[in-house]
């Protein structure tokens, strides 16, 4: 049975009462209802009668009596603990001493109520009743959150994150139980895709995709992990496979599953499909460098016409050389004075005026010309150029904060996103204060934008981290919320100021009522935690109107300003 989110107010409480007295069962039922509080009572008074009601109903309280023949509270409590249930437990009874009641509340009993004592037993209920659903609610997002984080929202199939941990995972265990890893990456493209797209529409694309997931479901294993990697790509990980033979073969019944139609309003559609396949440890023991090997084995099969597959060769990397030299490039990109800063507004939410930016670094490549930060900052954290990169993008921001703000723009902030590799440098902490210091910058007009699973890789090197830059007054955002670990209950260990909700929960914020709930959901949750929250991705005034009703403290995204010269933004 599902849990509700809250328990309704005009819906009576389900109380448990452990009780040999049915006439007391029936005197809490008449003094709550009298006192306001309608109440649903069941009476159990064993061990088993207990276990039984908790095994097959959803309860929002349990009021026990303390001294029963053969059984007490304690007992009760004990009962409860074992079922593994969160229902408030609050001891009702006339026959327990205080030591007794304090001790208890020492073991998990949530208050003590003399019996008799209604006009305190009704807030008691109240209050656990409020924490109940605030318990729920947390529950009820974590679960939502992780099923937006983990899976793909259109198949239903693990998505490329949770693919990834597998595979890590399974090379991990691997190497722990001291054998040498081994399995198989099959990436699967679907050939010319976007005909189907141009010629049906995309809710037709998207049946097919919907299709393709049941099908190679259907035809895989339960051992095999399936996954839908994003657009037309779906990922095979065999784990511990080191027969090349039958990988092919799987490989080949993949290609072939394709031979029969797939159905759109009962037309039939045919699809063929390209597979790239990357061998563990042969072709690498990263995940990540396993799907970029099966991709580049994709592309030796599309020049080739796709329907069909190929293992990964080291010799198709004819891209490394390029590789190379974007690296021997990047060396003096600093130096050559090849880097720029642009910055994209931030607003507050209740006055939609801007309060700050964020610092988004380009690359004027001399040869390829502009690059996005996600053409060059992997390569950066690769190779260790990120701390000089990420240096000069704290010195620069900062500097230009402080212009904001001697332009008489006092509280203007500016955001700056920092890598997983730059993050994990004890270095940090001297850049950043020795960027404030140059700058002259108030600290607490410096954000520090970190992602979470930066911050996950280690949570007690990532708190201890967290704690020094809020010693030296700097603001701490949690960026790309909920597309990491995604467990609210982090937020409450780590010292961080600011939620940035991906824009993945905006994008149809207006249009999907699960995705708005999760939205208001993390907005209230994140205020309950004194925490600021900052949505990311907004491009219309719907999704604007709707996070300011929902209480959301910033907004960001296109429909403010595109990221642009720091002269362009108006504070």
């Amino acid at each position: 049975m599902s849990e509700e989110i809250f328990v309704r107010n005009d819906a009576p409480v389900r109380a448990l009462i452990v009780d040999d007295s049915e006439d007391d069962t029936y005197l809490v039922r008449a003094e709550l209802g009298r006192r306001g509080l309608l109440v649903d009572c069941r009476r159990v008074d064993c061990a088993l009668d207990m276990a039984a009601a908790l095994a097959s109903e959803d309860w929002d309280i349990i009021l026990a009596d303390h001294d029963m023949p053969g059984f007490d509270a304690l007992a009760a409590l004990d009962v409860l603990k074992r079922s593994g249930k969160d229902v408030p437990f609050i001891i009702h009874s006339g026959q327990i001493s205080d030591r007794q009641a304090v001790s208890a509340m020492y073991d998990g009993v949530d208050d003590f109520i003399a019996k008799g004592d209604y006009e305190r037993l009704v807030p008691v209920v109240e209050r656990e009743l409020r924490g109940l659903r605030a318990r729920r609610a947390v529950r009820h997002a974590d679960s939502r959150i992780e099923q937006l984080a983990y899976f793909d929202g259109l198949s239903a199939l693990p998505n490329h994150h949770l693919f990834c941990s597998k595979v890590a995972d399974a090379i991990q265990e691997s190497r722990e139980r001291g054998r040498p890893p081994g399995g198989a990456v099959l990436v699967v493209d679907l050939d010319r895709f976007l005909r189907i797209n141009a010629s049906f529409g995309y809710e037709a694309g998207n049946e097919l995709l919907r299709q393709v997931g049941r099908r190679l479901r259907a035809g895989l294993g339960p051992e095999i992990v399936l996954a839908r990697l994003g657009g037309d790509e779906f990922g095979v990980f065999v784990p511990g496979a080191s027969d090349r033979s039958a990988v092919e073969m799987l490989a080949r019944w993949i290609v072939r599953s394709f031979d029969e139609p797939l159905l759109k309003d009962r037309v039939e559609l045919f699809l063929t499909a390209s597979v790239g396949i990357a061998m563990i440890p042969t072709d690498g023991d990263v995940v990540l460098e396993l799907l970029m090997n099966a991709e580049t084995a994709i592309g030796q099969v599309k020049l080739s016409g796709g329907n069909g597959l190929r293992f990964y060769e080291r010799t198709m990397n004819a891209a490394s050389a390029e590789r190379l030299s974007m690296e021997a490039d990047l060396r003096h990109a600093v130096e050559r004075g090849e880097l720029l800063l642009e910055y994209q507004p931030v607003v507050a939410a209740a006055q939609l005026k801007p309060v700050g930016a964020e610092a988004l670094v380009r690359w004027m490549h001399p040869r390829l010309g502009r690059l996005s930060p996600d053409r060059f900052i992997p390569l950066a954290d690769e190779t260790g150029l990120i701390a000089e990169i990420g240096a000069w993008v704290l010195f620069e921001a900062t500097r230009q904060a402080r212009q904001w703000i001697d332009a008489g723009h006092e509280r203007a902030r500016v955001s700056v996103n920092v890598s997983a590799v730059q993050f994990a440098q004890p270095r940090l902490l001297e850049v950043v204060s020795e960027a404030l210091r140059a700058s002259g910058l108030p600290a607490g007009s410096l954000i520090l934008e970190i992602t979470e699973s930066s911050l996950m890789t280690d949570v007690e090197s990532a708190a201890g981290m967290l704690r020094a830059l809020k010693n030296m007054g700097v603001k701490v955002a949690v960026d790309d919320f909920g597309t990491g670990y995604s467990s609210l209950s982090y937020l409450k260990r780590l010292p961080i100021d600011i939620i940035k909700i991906d824009k993945s929960f905006v994008r149809e914020l207006c249009d999907n009522a699960e995705d708005a709930a999760i939205v208001r959901a993390i907005i209230a949750l994140a205020s309950s935690l004194q925490l600021s929250t900052i949505a990311e991705g907004v491009e219309s005034a719907g999704q604007a109107e709707v996070l300011r009703e929902a209480g959301c403290d910033c907004l960001q995204g296109f429909h403010f300003g595109r990221p642009g010269a720091a002269g362009l933004i108006r504070l």
